[in-house]
């Protein structure tokens, strides 16, 4: 598909001030949807159990945390695995973080969350894991080399970072996917929107490089997505 050969950043709806904080809440429980299909958590769990050794304590921070789903499972699998687990989550929006401490009140999930732009400020240290889901097809080439640098200053540890790709299958699966997992309009046209914007693996591994990251790897994983884990220590 011509339109897919190059990146293309495409306007998202929920990226709008002026969104409706109804329709707002719908995509975001709507991209949650996406993200249990996609079992974005789990693999996120898995990737850091094999850099890190099955760790029994961790202090995770999820960077760009939406409505904190993600963040959310991690601790239920920490807390599982039986792991003494610190675990924040930041979002410039704060009708996203408000929705978040919603659902950790709703699952007794002792998880921090708190408004704040990424781009804008520094990232506490400190910690073992710093992460972010679907979050760095959403910026510029330049945007996303400053943010993997901020994330990695703040974790001598692990990054991971797991995105889209910017694939047909790609696309397909979000035309799709969206409509059966989701009611949400908002959802409906971000969804194959942000696969128009997703980076490639190779223009990821670009990025990486420029951020000088260290020791990277870069993996596609189910469904059209690309995990990178970075040691930046």
């Amino acid at each position: 598909m011509d339109l897919l050969a190059r990146r293309q950043r495409l306007p998202e709806v929920m990226d709008q001030p002026g969104l409706d904080p109804t329709a707002h809440r719908r995509a975001l429980d709507g991209l949650a949807r996406v993200n249990a299909v996609s079992r974005t958590a789990m693999a996120v769990w898995r990737a850091l159990n094999r850099a890190l050794g099955r760790p029994q304590r961790l202090r995770l921070l999820d960077v760009a945390c939406g409505g904190g789903d993600v963040t959310i499972a991690l601790w239920s699998l920490a807390r599982r695995a039986g792991v003494q687990a610190q675990i924040k989550g930041i979002d410039i929006s704060g009708l996203a973080i408000e929705r978040a401490r919603e659902k950790a009140e709703c699952e007794r999930a002792s998880v921090r969350f708190e408004q704040g732009d990424v781009l804008t400020g520094r990232l506490e240290g400190g910690y073992d894991v710093v992460m972010s889901s679907l979050f760095l097809h959403h910026l510029d080439d330049s945007d996303a080399v400053r943010l993997l640098r901020t994330m990695a200053a703040a974790s001598p540890g692990l990054l991971i970072i797991d995105d889209l790709i910017r694939s047909p299958t790609g696309y397909l699966l979000a035309l799709l996917g969206t409509r059966l997992l989701s009611r949400s309009r908002v959802v409906h046209v971000d969804g194959p929107r942000s696969v128009r914007s997703a980076f490639s693996t190779t223009e990821v591994a670009e990025l990486a490089r420029q951020a000088a990251l260290g020791s990277v790897r870069i993996q596609r994983r189910w469904p059209s997505r690309w995990m990178l884990t970075a040691r930046p220590a």
